[in-house]
C-alpha cells in the first residue's frame, strides 16, 4: 500500500500526492501532503522551526496486507487507512489513502471526509493556481455536536463557531488566525498564510487554500482547553512577559499633534490625581508617509518630551505606519531596493489615503531591517519606549489580494503572515537594544506566532455602538483560543462616537468597565461633536500654510463632564487595585500559553450551561464579568457556572450564589457585574 516509515513518522505515496504524518510536540502531529511537487522540508509558517520532539516514545505500525498505518504520539492516535479503488470512467484504478484521528482511549475525534463511491470526491483535492501553485481543500468530518472556539478575531457574537464560515484573510477589525478547539478535546492549526476559507458545517469541515505549493495542518489532544492551549503556545511560541508599565491605564486620542499638547495632558493626569502608566502619540506626528520621525515644527525636542514623562513616570508610545508615500523621503529607496510590496498589475499603488502610498515590504527581512534602523535613529534615540504598529493587516485601498507581491510570495498564497512579520522586525530590533522582557507592539491584526513576538492586538476601528461594545467580549475570548493572550479594544469604540451624545456618554462608561477587566485598559477614539466648553476641532496647517491631519475633540476622562469622570477614574483606580492579579495572569500566559479573557466554558468545560453564553466571560479564573452592552439598562441577567461546590460572591453586594445559577444583577452606571469565584475577590469588594 506504499507505506514507508523511518521509525519516526510515516509516510504515503499514490496518485502522485506524498503524505506525510509525523509527529510534532506533546500529544500531536502534524500532516503535510504534496502533489506532483516535493514536500518542502523547510517551511515551517506558524509552527517553530523547533521544540517540536515530541515528550515520550511514539509508537508505529505498519499492517501492508490490511493498508493500515498507526501512528500514536502520547494520547493522540493517527491511523492512515490506504487501498485501490477502481474507477472505471477514468479508465484506471486509484490509490487512496484516508486518515483518521482519534485518542488513545479510543475516543474518536474526526476523520477525513470518504473518498469512495459514485460521489468520487477527494478529502485531499488539488486544483491548479497561479505561479506553479495550487489551490488545496481538505475537507473533514467532525463531530455533529462538538463546540469550536478560536480563529481569531471576527466581528460576530457567536460563542460556539460549529455552524459559521470564515475568510482566511487580514482586513481592519478582522485578524484571521486558523486555530481552533473542538469541546470533543482537540486543536487544529491550519497551518498556512495563504488567502482562503474555512467552514465547519454539520455534515463537514472544509479547509481551503486559494494557491499554495503544499497542504500543512497541526492536531493536538489535551484533557481540556488549558492543555491544548499550552500545547499549542509551545508549537508556534509564548508570549514574552508583559512589562509593568503594560499593566496600568493608557491613554490616546485621535491625535495628540504637538509636543506641549502630550505634556499638558500629562500634566493634567497627575494634577488630578489619575494613574497613568502610558500617553501614545498617534498617526500623522510625520512630515510624510514613510518618513518614520516627528515633523520639527510641531515636535521640536522630542528628547526632552520624553525626559519629562518619564520623570512623571508615563511611558511613550509612538504610532508607526507600514505606508511609504511617492513624497516620502525614503520612498526612492526602498522602491530601487525592493523594500516594497509590488502590485502584480496596474499602477504600484495599494493606498491612496491622504496621498498615493505602497506598503513597505515587511515579510522582507531587509526591508524589516531598514525600517527598523529609522525608528531606531528617530524614535528610540529620543527615549520612545514602545511602538503602535497600526494599518498591520494591511490595510489596502481595496482588499484585492490576488494583485499585490511579498518577498515571501504572492499575497494571495503568503500574505496572512504581513502582520506578524511587521511585529517580528520591531521585536527583534528592540531585543537588539537590550530591551528583553520590557517590549509591547500595540497592533491591529496577528496570525499564528504573532504572540512571540509581543503582539498586543487591538480589534480594529471598530464603532461606538453597544453592538460593537458586545462583539468585543466573543473577539477577546476567541482571540485567547486562538493563542492570542494580548488583546485590548479601543475603550468607548473608534468612530462615530460624539461626546456630547448621552448615549455615547453612557457607551463610554460601560466599556471603560469592560476594558478594566480586559489584559491592557487603553483609551483611544476618533471623537466627534463639540467640547463642553463650545470649542470645535482643531484645524492644524504648518508655517507653510499645508494642511496636517484634524486630531479630533478631546479624549481624556475629564473631557466628558464631571459624572463621566467620576466614573472613569473609579475604574482606573480599580486597575491598580488588580494590578497584582492581572500580574499572575500575564505570568500564566508567558508560562503556559493561557488567555486572560476565557468563556465561561474554559474554567468549567463540565458545565453544559456555561458551553454558548456570548455575554459573559472569565478574567483569568477568578472573576466572572458580565459587561452591560444594552443603553438604559440598570439591571442584567448572570449566569453562574459549576456546580453546588463552586460559591460566587457578587462583588459589591457580598451577596453569595452556588454554581449552576441564574441571577439579576443590579448594575447601575457605575456598576459592571463581577463575582468572585470561592471568595477569591483581589481587594475589590471594598471599590465596587
Amino acid at each position: 500500500m506504499a507505506f514507508h516509515s523511518d521509525g519516526r513518522s510515516i509516510r504515503w505515496r499514490g496518485e502522485g500526492e506524498t503524505l506525510l504524518i509525523e509527529p510534532w510536540g506533546a500529544n500531536s502531529v502534524r500532516v503535510r501532503a504534496s502533489k506532483k511537487m516535493p514536500i518542502d522540508p523547510g517551511l515551517n509558517w506558524g509552527l517553530l522551526d523547533e521544540h517540536h520532539e515530541p515528550e515520550g516514545s511514539i509508537s508505529i505500525s505498519i499492517d501492508e496486507a490490511a493498508g493500515i498505518a498507526t501512528l500514536t504520539n502520547g494520547e493522540l492516535v493517527v491511523t492512515a487507512h490506504a487501498w485501490k479503488e477502481p474507477n472505471p470512467s477514468a479508465g484506471h484504478t486509484e490509490g487512496l489513502c484516508e486518515l483518521s484521528f482519534a485518542k488513545a482511549d479510543g475516543t474518536a475525534l474526526f476523520k477525513e471526509m470518504p473518498q469512495s463511491g459514485a460521489l468520487k470526491l477527494h478529502a485531499r483535492h488539488y486544483c491548479p493556481a497561479d505561479s506553479g501553485s495550487q489551490m488545496i481543500e481538505a475537507t473533514f468530518v467532525a463531530p455533529e455536536h462538538e463546540r469550536l472556539y478560536g480563529m481569531g478575531e471576527y466581528q460576530q457574537q457567536y460563542m460556539d463557531l460549529k455552524g459559521c464560515s470564515f475568510e482566511l484573510a487580514h482586513r481592519n477589525s478582522q485578524a484571521s488566525i486558523p486555530f481552533v478547539v473542538s469541546s470533543a478535546g482537540y486543536g487544529f492549526l491550519w497551518n498556512n498564510p495563504a488567502i482562503g476559507s474555512a467552514e465547519f458545517a454539520k455534515n463537514r469541515t472544509r479547509w481551503v487554500a486559494q494557491s499554495t505549493r503544499q497542504l500543512d495542518y497541526w492536531v493536538t489532544v489535551g484533557d481540556g482547553p488549558k492543555d491544548i492551549e499550552r500545547q499549542y503556545a509551545d508549537a508556534t511560541g509564548h508570549a514574552p512577559a508583559m512589562p509593568e508599565w503594560g499593566l496600568g491605564f493608557w491613554q490616546c486620542k485621535l491625535r495628540y499633534w504637538n509636543q506641549e499638547q502630550v505634556l499638558n495632558v500629562a500634566r493634567e493626569f497627575k494634577r488630578r490625581g489619575i494613574p497613568i502608566d502610558v500617553i501614545v502619540i498617534d498617526f500623522f506626528h510625520w512630515p510624510r508617509m514613510g518618513d518614520f520621525r516627528f515633523e520639527e515644527e510641531f515636535w521640536p525636542d522630542p528628547s526632552a518630551m520624553c525626559r519629562e514623562l518619564h520623570d512623571m513616570g508615563i511611558r511613550v508610545m509612538v504610532s508607526v505606519w507600514p505606508q511609504i508615500a511617492i513624497t516620502s523621503e525614503n520612498y526612492e529607496h526602498m522602491l530601487d531596493e525592493g523594500l516594497l510590496v509590488n502590485a502584480e498589475h496596474g499602477i504600484d499603488v495599494a493606498n491612496m489615503y491622504q496621498e498615493p502610498n505602497q506598503f513597505y515590504d515587511a515579510t522582507n527581512p531587509e526591508a524589516r531591517a531598514f525600517v527598523w534602523e529609522q525608528c531606531r535613529e528617530h524614535y528610540v534615540s529620543h527615549g520612545v519606549d514602545a511602538f503602535w504598529l497600526d494599518e498591520a493587516e494591511p490595510e489596502y485601498g481595496t482588499y484585492d489580494f490576488g494583485n499585490y507581491r511579498y518577498w515571501s510570495g504572492p499575497n494571495i498564497a503568503t500574505g496572512n503572515i504581513y502582520p506578524r512579520e511587521y511585529n517580528r522586525g520591531f521585536y527583534e530590533g528592540q531585543l537588539a537594544e537590550g530591551r528583553e522582557g520590557d517590549i509591547v507592539n500595540l497592533t491591529r491584526c496577528a496570525w499564528v506566532g504573532s504572540q512571540r513576538y509581543g503582539s498586543l492586538v487591538w480589534s480594529g476601528d471598530v464603532s461606538s455602538t453597544f453592538d460593537d461594545l458586545k462583539a468585543q467580549i466573543t473577539c477577546g475570548i476567541h482571540m485567547g483560543m486562538a493563542g492570542i493572550p494580548w488583546f485590548t479594544t479601543d475603550m468607548g469604540g473608534f468612530q462615530k462616537g460624539d461626546v456630547n451624545d448621552p448615549i455615547f456618554k453612557e457607551l463610554l462608561v460601560r466599556w471603560c468597565q469592560f476594558s478594566c477587566f480586559s489584559p491592557v485598559m487603553r483609551n483611544h477614539g476618533c471623537r466627534l461633536g463639540l467640547q463642553p466648553d463650545g470649542s470645535m476641532d482643531e484645524t492644524i496647517t504648518t508655517s507653510a500654510g499645508d494642511w496636517r491631519d484634524p486630531s479630533g475633540v478631546d479624549n481624556e476622562p475629564w473631557s466628558f463632564g464631571e459624572d463621566v469622570e467620576r466614573v472613569l477614574v473609579k475604574y482606573i483606580n480599580l486597575r491598580e487595585t488588580l494590578r497584582p492579579y492581572v500580574r499572575e495572569l500575564f505570568d500564566e500566559a508567558h508560562r503556559d500559553g493561557q488567555p486572560l479573557i476565557r468563556g465561561l466554558f474554559y474554567e468549567f468545560p463540565q458545565d453544559p450551561a456555561a458551553a454558548d453564553i456570548a455575554d459573559e466571560y472569565m478574567f483569568g479564573p477568578d472573576l466572572l464579568v458580565a459587561p452591560v452592552t444594552d443603553a438604559g439598562a440598570a439591571s442584567r441577567s448572570v449566569y453562574l457556572p459549576g456546580d453546588a461546590g463552586t460559591i460566587w460572591t457578587e462583588i459589591g453586594s457580598g451577596r453569595q450564589y452556588t454554581g449552576g445559577s441564574t441571577v439579576q444583577a443590579d448594575c447601575p452606571l457605575d456598576v459592571i457585574p463581577v463575582f468572585a469565584r470561592d471568595g477569591r475577590t483581589h481587594g475589590l469588594e471594598s471599590l465596587m
